[in-house]
């Protein structure tokens, strides 16, 4: 079975209890629950990893890189817009990686509106809530084919 790597970011932990005018109601567990479902209508497993720590993140994509996973969606927060290290790790995979995040990141403040991941990967869904991870999983594995 093919596998897709969801990468949640800095504080998306926090989920259901931060910003809801932004980010709604909905939970992290919730979030992968519904991950989870779409990628076994869709036939593939998804592998979930939320993590606080910036190096964390990097260690995960390498060893997405080594287990040959086969697309990767990545809603990395405001890593997003600053963190060339998660950007360099991103690069070597080869497989397709979909950039994706709850808000409308050009319709928020100005340091939202650049995405340090723009040029290596192969789109970008925002603004749509919960829909913009079930789009990017979509996204991902319609790109795998």
């Amino acid at each position: 079975m093919k596998k897709v790597l969801m990468l949640h970011g800095i504080n998306h932990n926090m989920f259901g209890k931060r910003d809801p005018v932004q980010y709604g109601t909905i939970t992290l567990d919730e979030i992968n629950e519904k991950m989870n479902e779409l990628g076994k209508e869709l036939g593939v497993e998804v592998i979930n990893f939320q993590t606080n720590h910036e190096g964390e993140m990097c260690e995960r994509v390498h060893q997405a890189f080594l287990e040959k996973v086969d697309a990767v969606v990545i809603n990395a927060g405001a890593w997003t817009h600053y963190s060339y290290g998660l950007r360099d790790a991103l690069a070597i995979l080869t497989v397709p990686v979909v950039e994706i995040h709850m808000s409308n990141i050009h319709a928020r403040e100005e340091f939202r509106h650049h995405s340090v991941f723009a040029e290596i990967v192969k789109g970008q869904i925002a603004g749509f809530g919960l829909d913009s991870y079930l789009l990017g999983l979509r996204a991902a594995v319609g790109a795998m084919e």
